[in-house]
């Protein structure tokens, strides 16, 4: 055993602590699961939905208290509120298609045979989920994965320790049995010997790419599934009839936001050469205007980000990026503390040859290039590692999807950025990893097939 331990980025204190699980523990726990899942899968459907549904409203009623826990755990500012809106939308939504989503597929009936294929809970998920958004990203699939009739062990980022909590307890007050959705506090080398000892029948990381592959390695040999959302490299591409100012609102709040620390924010920026000048001078006014400071702060815009060594990591892709040529737009801000309080950047002057280019930064810098034409933007925003999602600003629809067509990406999306639909897929290629999660599809892929061929008796 071991202790885990969440040092807030506010001023580097120990905010949480707990102690992990032995691999003892954590084996009677799985097991406990898969002991209740049966009865869990047992019980209609409608009331599996029910039950999610007033989980999802006792995490609501914990907002209060959830917001300002955020902030001081990861660094997001009061001021946005935390997480309950998009938490809801998800949930909800992934109970409304429930029903259809899970219903029996018919193939055909007549009077000697009766053919389906049903949906079947796989039994035992773990879900594995991240500090940046701990809450919209765990629910992404605890609620599905529940409605399905799984069990749900869910393992938190240490930097969130006490999500898992909060959303275990809110389940539980609200009638979900303990068994059947249990938050575990687990270290890594735990974890793996979980899943190489076949304890789960699916697991859902969400993640940086060398977790992903430490959850596969584990995984090798037992045939347990394995969806994983990995890192992210997104583009944005401007075209010259696009809304200027939208694109640039839109596009650099998708950059900053959060400090930079989303899933899908943008990382690299393409603008048609026409409106290169006036994007960047436009982009720089915006940043500019931004308040760094404590996130406690409601005047607070732009907090620390989670960890120093995440900081770091942003700091040396700058300093790379200028010594290289680069140009920097945004002068440093005086709260910067080179430690977790890190200034935003926009930088120009870059190349794919830079690693703030083509590496993941996750932090508040985004590099902004002209471009000639739509196959200078493809190639560009192909040449990438990574595959999560691309943002296209134009005022033609048809061009849009003709150039999504031809991008490596899971979504594209025309006009907006940096938002996750649950009607639709969530999902990516390369390095950003398989799967997908919400809509339709993320129900299949929590459940499995099972097919009826049921002949039947006639005189």
């Amino acid at each position: 055993m071991s202790m885990l331990k969440c040092i807030s980025p506010i001023d580097g204190t120990v905010f949480a602590e707990r102690e992990t699980l032995s691999l003892e523990a954590a084996t009677a726990a799985v097991e406990r699961a898969r002991a209740a899942q049966v009865a869990w899968a047992a019980r209609p459907l409608q009331e599996r939905i029910a039950l999610v549904r007033a989980g999802v409203a006792a995490v609501g009623a914990m907002n209060d208290e959830i917001v300002p826990e955020l902030a001081h755990m990861m660094g997001r500012p009061v001021r946005y509120g935390g997480e309950f809106g998009g938490f809801e939308e998800r949930a909800l939504h992934m109970a409304e298609i429930a029903e259809s989503a899970l219903a029996p597929i018919e193939v055909g009936e007549d009077a000697t045979f009766r053919r389906l294929i049903k949906r079947v809970p796989h039994g035992v998920v773990l879900v594995v989920a991240p500090w940046n958004y701990p809450y919209m990203t765990a629910i992404n699939t605890v609620a599905p994965a529940l409605i399905a009739g799984n069990a749900v062990v869910l393992k938190h980022a240490t930097q969130t320790l006490l999500v898992g909590e909060r959303m275990a307890r809110a389940f539980h007050e609200a009638g979900v049995p303990e068994d059947v959705f249990m938050n575990v506090f687990l270290d890594h080398d735990t974890t793996s010997e979980l899943i190489a000892a076949n304890a789960f029948d699916f697991v859902n990381f969400t993640g940086s790419v060398g977790g992903g592959i430490a959850m596969e390695e584990a995984a090798a040999g037992t045939f347990t599934g394995v969806g994983t959302e990995l890192g992210g490299k997104d583009p944005g591409y401007v075209m010259e009839d696009a809304d200027l100012d939208a694109a640039v609102d839109t596009l650099i709040d998708g950059a900053m936001f959060n400090s930079g620390q989303c899933c899908c924010g943008i990382e690299r920026i393409y603008v048609h050469e026409s409106l290169f000048d006036a994007f960047v001078k436009k982009a720089v006014a915006v940043v500019q205007g931004y308040k760094l400071g404590n996130p406690l702060d409601p005047e607070t815009t732009l907090g620390p980000m989670a960890h120093k060594r995440f900081a770091d990591t942003v700091r040396a892709q700058i300093a790379d990026a200028l010594k290289a040529g680069a140009t920097a737009h945004i002068a440093p801000f005086p709260e910067d503390d080179g430690g977790t309080y890190l200034s935003p950047q926009i930088l120009t002057g870059v190349t794919h040859e830079m690693a703030v280019m083509r590496e993941e930064s996750f932090g508040p810098v985004v590099g902004i290039m002209p471009v000639r034409d739509d196959e200078e933007a493809i190639a560009l925003m192909n040449d990438s590692d990574y595959g999560l999602t691309a943002s296209l600003w134009t005022r033609d629809v048809a061009r849009a999807e003709s150039v999504g067509d031809r991008i490596e990406t899971g979504t594209v999306f025309l006009n907006r950025a940096d938002y996750l639909d649950p009607g639709l897929c969530w999902t990516g290629c390369k390095n950003t990893g398989r799967g997908g999660g919400l809509s339709v599809i993320g129900y299949h892929n929590l459940t499995r097939p099972k097919s009826y061929h049921l002949k039947k008796v006639t005189p």
